[in-house]
């Protein structure tokens, strides 16, 4: 049994989710492009998150958002069967779009923590060898609208959604930089300058190791059928906290041990039978057991 999630308003997360076998089916095109940004767009304006950055290479995707309501679990859930669905209805196919692996939620501690996290999304089409900039990935890469402050107008995918249906016709992406973060000018300026370092990182050890990028007319090419040619491990840990103090990691460490402790005491006295209120928090048993929860 895995331990019990806490799900708490006005926390900041890196969301992570993978293809079936490690399969290319969200390999970038127009019709993914859009699809995939309207469907996140949807999905945050109806469970009040906040967007920062969005980058969805060929089988996963790495989404950074600021969870003001505590609605995390219900807006990763509604946004992954969208984009499963009119995938599916865009590719022809029937079967499981993600992978049967559990969802990579991973709370970020610190405004540093974040600035890490949008780096490590950003850049990973860089990091992979598929492209040298992040500016040439051919897929959906929110780091130039967040820099310059744009929104992202989406329109609903005709092949799926019904034009007569419930879906609204069209969905703003807004990329904002939460005020907990700091001045966002300033934020954008460190943002910006860390991702240029990344890829000047990566060029370096590209030339150090005789390695080259796939290229952005290779990666359009591929089928969407493919799969990596070296599988990836999925036996490494799936952490759940990243704090790179030590002092905020500890802190956060703690008090997850003081709610689990709380958890477990008060799940003994409701299978007995007996009162129990659950600590702030509790998500799976207070949606699908109704248990009382106490307030954030």
């Amino acid at each position: 049994m895995s331990l019990p999630r806490q799900i708490l308003p006005n926390e900041y997360y890196l969301i992570t989710r993978s293809c079936t076998q490690q399969m290319f089916l969200l390999r970038p095109d127009d019709e993914m492009n859009a699809l995939f940004e309207y469907c996140l767009a949807v999905a945050a304006i109806e469970y009040g998150i906040v967007v920062i950055l969005a980058c969805v290479l060929s089988n996963h995707h790495h989404t950074v958002v600021f969870d003001p309501l505590g609605n995390i679990s219900e807006f990763c859930a509604y946004l992954h069967r969208l984009v499963a669905n009119a995938t599916n209805a865009l590719r022809g196919r029937r079967e499981n779009l993600w992978s049967s692996e559990a969802l990579s939620l991973v709370r970020l501690v610190d405004a540093d923590d974040v600035l890490a996290k949008l780096v490590y999304a950003a850049t990973n089409p860089v990091k992979d060898g598929l492209v040298a900039k992040v500016e040439e990935w051919p897929g959906v890469n929110t780091l130039g609208a967040l820099l310059e402050g744009r929104a992202i107008e989406t329109t609903r995918p005709t092949y799926f959604f019904a034009a007569d249906g419930t879906m609204p016709a069209t969905a703003v992406l807004e990329l904002a930089i939460p005020p907990s973060l700091g001045p966002a000018d300033e934020f954008r300026t460190r943002l910006r300058t860390l991702c240029a370092e990344a890829e000047a990182a990566f060029a370096a050890e590209r030339r150090r190791t005789g390695k080259t990028v796939l290229g952005r007319k290779a990666v359009l090419a591929q089928s969407w059928l493919a799969q990596p040619k070296k599988l990836r491990d999925d036996s490494e840990l799936r952490p759940t906290i990243a704090a790179r103090s030590l002092v905020s990691r500890i802190k956060a460490l703690a008090r997850y041990r003081v709610f689990l402790a709380a958890y477990r005491a008060a799940r003994e006295r409701w299978r007995a039978g007996e009162a129990a209120l659950f600590p702030a928090g509790t998500y799976w048993l207070k949606r699908f057991a109704f248990v009382s929860v106490a307030e954030a």
